[in-house]
């Protein structure tokens, strides 16, 4: 028998009982559809959490004073005061493969424009800031080295402030009062979302540091450093120098704690990474157990058919029908509904992916990594769940067969 017989012969079994072939491909349609949907979704959360560290900048450490202990009592890193600008420049002169180092102070003010208020973190920081997080600014201009040099009360606004403050009319020119002192606008950065912490990386306002330390917050500490390492193979290297350089600075020897933290994004990254895979493989594994039901169902349908067509077989052997002849009709069915199935699933998958983006605001991804390997588990299972059918078919005794009724 040809094998695009067997084909003709397979769809012509199916076509003759349409609504039992649909429910038996619905396993396969779910099962797939069910695998793509929630890989894609695991995919989703892979991207928005590497993209937040992303912007956060590239090859990048933070020293955060803190996690020393005092009385027993292990200080929240950032709440000490341990961290000094001449840290940073010590950082900055004395460490190889550093591109930028930005010392920084933060806290939170109300913004006040005209009869609008709005309550927001203010950052002071330097001109290198701006490269460090791979910040741009939409209008107007960023921080300089005069503004840090002179104190000067210039502010760089982020989109949530602007459009709170100002609405839809440009800020650049204008004036805020932060502590009731006023603040001449100079930039508007370009909106950053959200971060993977779901903080708005648009509510900030970005002042000098000199100014935010000696007219706002009245310190001369600073609450944390931001460097930005040249290439992300030496990162440790790096990391082991400043700490090493740090415990030398605060004369912290032996096996005294550090008074300091210094925290490694690119490490967190790739934490994260394997976190949301694992996440991933995790929920594409329980959609995938659907497809073991859809492929029981696949089995459980053509050993109908067999017994169905216990006659049909008898007579095919009886006019000379070879075991592989009946092997391969069988098997042909099972793998046409595994291939139906599963092309459908790929699009119900794909739907219900755009779905969810789109009706539930989440980020989904969709690969073809997932759409391959699902489809050819599909055809696969409709192959492995076929062959006992097949096999219990061709075995038939061509004469008992006659028989059945």
């Amino acid at each position: 028998m040809l094998f695009n017989e067997s084909v003709r012969i397979a769809l012509t079994a199916l076509l003759a009982n349409k609504l039992r072939s649909a429910l038996t491909m619905l396993g396969i349609i779910i099962g797939v559809g069910a695998v793509i949907a929630m890989v894609s979704v695991g995919m989703g959360v892979r991207q928005k959490v590497t993209n937040s560290i992303a912007s956060l900048g590239s090859n990048m450490l933070i020293v955060s004073p803190g996690s020393a202990n005092s009385g027993g009592v292990r200080s929240a890193a950032g709440s000490n005061v341990k961290l000094k600008l001449e840290d940073s420049d010590a950082i900055k002169s004395k460490i190889k493969n550093i591109d930028y180092v930005s010392p920084t102070v933060s806290s939170s003010y109300q913004i006040v424009n005209g009869n609008q208020n709005w309550n927001s973190t203010v950052q002071g920081v330097t001109p290198e800031y701006m490269a460090i997080r791979s910040l741009v600014v939409s209008t107007g201009s960023f921080i300089t080295q005069n503004d840090i040099n002179t104190r000067n009360r210039v502010a760089v606004i982020g989109t949530t402030v602007a459009t709170n403050l100002f609405g839809t009319s440009n800020p650049v020119g204008k004036t805020i009062r932060v502590n009731n002192s006023p603040y001449k606008i100079i930039g508007i950065l370009e909106s950053k979302g959200q971060s993977s912490m779901g903080q708005d990386q648009d509510d900030v306002v970005i002042v000098p540091l000199t100014t935010a330390q000696e007219r706002l917050l009245g310190i001369t500490y600073v609450k944390s450093i931001n460097i930005q390492v040249s290439n992300a193979n030496q990162m440790d290297q790096v990391q082991n120098e400043i700490e090493t350089l740090l415990r030398q600075r605060h004369r912290i020897f032996g096996d005294k704690e550090d008074d300091f933290s210094v925290r490694n994004l690119t490490s967190l990254m790739q934490t994260m990474n394997e976190t949301t895979t694992m996440l991933t493989l995790f929920l594409g594994s329980i959609a995938a157990i659907s497809l073991i039901v859809g492929g029981i169902g696949i089995m459980n349908i053509m050993m109908v058919s067999v017994t169905e067509r216990t006659r049909e077989i008898g007579i095919r052997k009886a006019l000379g029908a070879t075991f592989k002849n009946i092997m391969m009709q069988f098997l042909i069915e099972s793998v046409v509904i595994g291939v139906i199935g599963g092309l459908l699933g790929v699009g119900f998958g794909c739907a219900v992916s755009l779905a969810i983006a789109k009706i539930g605001g989440f980020n989904t991804v969709i690969t073809a990594a997932p759409i391959l390997i699902s489809f050819g588990v599909s055809v696969g299972i409709g192959l492995f769940f076929g062959i006992y059918p097949a096999r219990k078919a061709a075995l038939l005794d061509p004469i008992e067969a006659l028989r059945y009724e």
